[in-house]
């Protein structure tokens, strides 16, 4: 087990800079006691790929991350052959039967793992990262079916291997497409959305540490009521923290109208939002 308590949880991600909420802390705890995978929706930026990374330090774990778009599939998930050695080795067996170079070709020595088949290998503790899980064909969720079920993965030639060592298992996803219930079944669910003000300005103040402690009261403020906004992209955390460092970076003390308006493009990344943000701010009320 990674974690005593939650109270360990929250104790030792904050020694990394990552700021869980007791809800978040909670979760993290379970999927580690229990052993289940943690699946985790929300926006993007508000920390999930962060999270799977901080418990891979205090872990003192390897990070193994699959991450994930249209078209991946098998050989860039589980594994592969490598076909050239391959190659190579039946050029060289010229006088073996094909049996016989079949036996050499399809031995651990060609295997090219790839990070699913990598995180259940070996004795040493992992963390595995299926990230943006939802970016993926419905066709991969399958691939991860066994892997999460039993932590297992079968190759043909070999047979099944088995993890000695389970990894903690965070997958991720900003709800573009709907996963199957078969895949959320094996998993613990937690949704991280957008911080209540005071944690955010928490996180704020622990990653910009030489930012005013007012300052960064008001960078939170602000941000807050661009979340509020009809925006097609509203702000996260982790835009938020690059605002704060923007305005560090300029020697801003304060937030005046001319100094907004003119790093809004960190903040909002559509000419639209900016536009329209610029007409809606009221600064004085903030």
């Amino acid at each position: 087990m990674l974690f005593t308590s939650v109270d360990d949880v929250s104790a030792r991600l904050a020694e990394t800079g990552y700021l869980a909420s007791p809800a978040v802390a909670t979760t993290v705890f379970l999927a580690d006691r229990l052993g289940k995978p943690l699946l985790v929706e929300g926006p993007a930026g508000v920390g999930k790929t962060e999270l799977a990374k901080a418990v891979a330090e205090v872990a003192l774990a390897r990070l193994v991350r699959l991450q994930c778009y249209e078209g991946v599939d098998e050989s860039r998930a589980l594994y592969e052959w490598n076909h050239a050695k391959q190659l190579l080795r039946i050029s060289a067996g010229r006088d073996e039967t094909w049996d016989e170079a079949r036996t050499d070709i399809f031995g651990e020595e060609f295997l090219l793992a790839r990070p699913l088949l990598t995180a259940i290998r070996g004795d040493d503790p992992k963390v595995l990262l299926i990230d943006e899980t939802d970016k993926a064909d419905v066709e991969v969720e399958g691939l991860l079916l066994e892997v999460l079920s039993d932590f297992q993965v079968t190759v043909p030639e070999l047979g099944t291997i088995t993890a000695t060592r389970r990894p903690f298992v965070v997958l991720t996803s900003n709800a573009s497409r709907e996963l199957s219930e078969a895949l959320r079944r094996r998993c613990l669910f937690l949704h991280i959305g957008f911080p209540e003000e005071e944690l955010e300005r928490r996180i704020v103040r622990l990653r910009v540490p030489g930012l005013d402690e007012t300052l960064a009261e008001s960078v939170v403020r602000v941000v807050g009521a661009l979340r509020a906004m009809d925006l097609r992209k509203v702000p996260s955390v982790a835009e938020t923290i690059d605002w704060a460092r923007t305005l560090l970076a300029l020697g801003a003390d304060t937030l005046d109208e001319t100094v907004v308006r003119d790093t809004l493009g960190v903040l909002l990344k559509h000419q639209d939002d900016v536009l329209k943000a610029g007409a809606k701010l009221d600064l004085g009320s903030l």
